[in-house]
């Protein structure tokens, strides 16, 4: 593979260092220009802030590039060329020199390669509505039950089937532990509704289990910590269950269906909550990369070498 991990990464890597992946969707695809790239610089101060490395991933003339420069994170906030890239799209676009944005199975996928132990993003894909009837699974979920990484986030999109996502995770034995929560995030709530059988309450629970799984010799799988928003930064329920509502409707009259559901109702719920699950989406990022570096830095401080110079 065509991979390109930058300098002060592979420094911390080499060192037993604390390093945090971020995905690139978010910044190419998920925010308006220019605050896009503003969003960017802001979550890898907040690793940095939180003691670790920052590692965005993104694909860059064909090439893989773990951690990114200036000019790179430029390019892939300003280009309105830059491809959204899942896991299955790597090959394709290593080949044949593309760049992209990498989404959470694409960046899990290439973080893991690296070495790289915690991921911090927003929210998971997961089961679709109506999955009986369209078949319609991120590829998300296939992908975290075949890596070793510790994926921080908010859960998974309040607009998929949530109990059959869980269901699914389950079955494909990813590990999923709520991060002084008893109940699995909602996304843009601080919760689905849905309860996890684990709850961990310090940073240092959760390297525990990083580091148990290390042990263990069986499948690997992703850890996955939900981590909530804070209940005075989500996205009012009520507000979020009525225009949910609407937007399936608006969904199922337009004859909307398949992969184009997701940014069709993510759309929907900004323009109609005037912007507010987009800054409940943000405060949700936020927390997760703050939390992912204090992740990291604990399960760094538990391995032989850590800081060593």
């Amino acid at each position: 593979m065509s991979t390109q991990v930058s300098e002060e990464v592979r420094e911390a890597l080499h060192e037993s260092r604390p390093v945090v992946a971020l995905e690139s969707t978010l910044i190419a695809h998920g925010l308006p220009r220019p605050r896009n790239l503003a969003v960017a610089s802001e979550l890898e101060e907040a690793v940095r802030a939180g003691g670790a490395v920052p590692a965005t991933i993104a694909v860059i003339d064909g090439t893989a590039r773990i951690g990114l420069d200036g000019t790179a994170l430029n390019r892939i906030a300003e280009d309105p060329s830059v491809r959204k890239l899942g896991q299955r799209d790597l090959a394709p676009a290593l080949a044949t020199g593309a760049t992209g944005a990498t989404t959470v199975s694409a960046t899990a996928a290439l973080a893991d390669a690296a070495g790289i132990r915690v991921f911090a993003t927003g929210g998971l894909g997961g089961v679709h509505r109506e999955w009986s009837e369209t078949q319609d699974e991120s590829a998300d979920l296939r992908l975290l039950g075949r890596v070793g990484i510790a994926v921080v986030c908010a859960g998974v999109k309040s607009i998929l089937d949530v109990p059959a996502t869980l269901q699914r995770l389950e079955t494909l034995g990813v590990t999923v532990v709520g991060y002084g929560t008893a109940h699995f995030p909602g996304f843009y709530l601080s919760s689905s509704g849905e309860p996890v059988d684990w709850t961990l309450r310090s940073v240092e629970e959760v390297a525990a289990v990083m580091r148990a799984q290390d042990r263990l010799d069986g499948p690997r799988a992703a850890l996955i910590v939900a981590n909530p928003v804070p209940s005075d930064e989500q996205l009012d329920p009520a507000l979020h269950d009525r225009v949910l509502a609407r937007g399936l409707s608006a969904a199922k009259e337009k004859g909307i269906v398949g992969q184009a559901v997701t940014p069709f109702l993510l759309e929907y719920l900004m323009v109609h909550t005037e912007g507010a699950s987009l800054e409940a989406n943000l405060a949700a990022v936020r927390g997760n990369v703050r939390l992912a570096a204090h992740i990291a830095g604990a399960y760094a401080a538990g391995k032989p070498g850590a800081g060593a110079r």
